[in-house]
């Protein structure tokens, strides 16, 4: 059970980084004209407005939430006075507004995928497979609430921080051991979160990694009004 352990939270993380960068690196050099989200906004918008804009709300509340809250050492949030049972508390009520917004625009969106002819027509198994991960992988996020609700001090979290900080500065075992005493519905929800690093190339995901960040920067366009005599 230890093998186990190190290697699903020791090393496959890297295995997952590591096709993503790879397969993202190979995809966009290869296939460029792939690179995209493929919009069905022609085929059905009033749907998809509603749905899409309260899935990137949600998912973007809890993108941050779990990098700063997982990545953030402890000694910071303890210099602004915040203790662990506070940060607990910020995580569940934070987790979960975001999660139920963002679980709400994902069954929009998935009804939309699979109940609209149209729609459904236009869409690989790709396009289905990844609704249903990231609806798998929400699912079991609103559920980890219930565990944190069930105990208030904090202890399971500071784990989950130390297999993410260990993570980052490859200390796998460190790791591998920091997370293996904390409950199922966490391990399976990490798991699963490596997992879409592994299909992240091969999806329309890709666009996330072509966010227009140059459009802040770019110079205005002057527009002049002809003159008309």
């Amino acid at each position: 059970m230890a093998h186990l352990n190190l290697f699903a939270f020791g090393i496959y993380p890297y295995i997952a980084i590591a096709i993503m960068v790879i397969g993202s690196w190979i995809r966009y050099d290869r296939e460029q004209y792939t690179w995209k989200t493929s919009s069905s906004q022609l085929l059905e918008s009033k749907q998809l407005r509603k749905g899409s804009i309260a899935f990137h709300i949600g998912i973007l509340g809890i993108f941050l939430g779990h990098f700063f809250g997982l990545l953030m050492p402890k000694e910071i949030w303890y210099l602004f006075g915040i203790t662990t049972q506070m940060k607990q508390i910020i995580a569940i009520v934070a987790g979960g507004i975001f999660g139920l917004i963002c679980f709400y625009g994902l069954t929009v969106l998935i009804k939309r995928r699979l109940f609209n002819p149209r729609i459904r027509a236009t869409s690989n198994p790709m396009d289905i497979a990844i609704l249903f991960l990231l609806y798998a992988q929400l699912i079991l996020g609103l559920l980890s609430i219930t565990v944190s609700m069930g105990h208030l001090d904090g202890a399971e979290m500071l784990k989950l921080m130390a297999w993410a900080q260990n993570t980052v500065t490859f200390n796998s075992v460190a790791a591998a051991e920091a997370i293996s005493g904390v409950h199922w519905i966490f391990k399976l929800h990490v798991f699963l979160g490596m997992t879409l690093f592994v299909v992240f190339p091969f999806s329309r995901l890709v666009h996330m990694l072509s966010v227009p960040v140059q459009y802040v920067r770019r110079q205005h366009q002057i527009v002049r009004q002809r003159f008309v005599r």
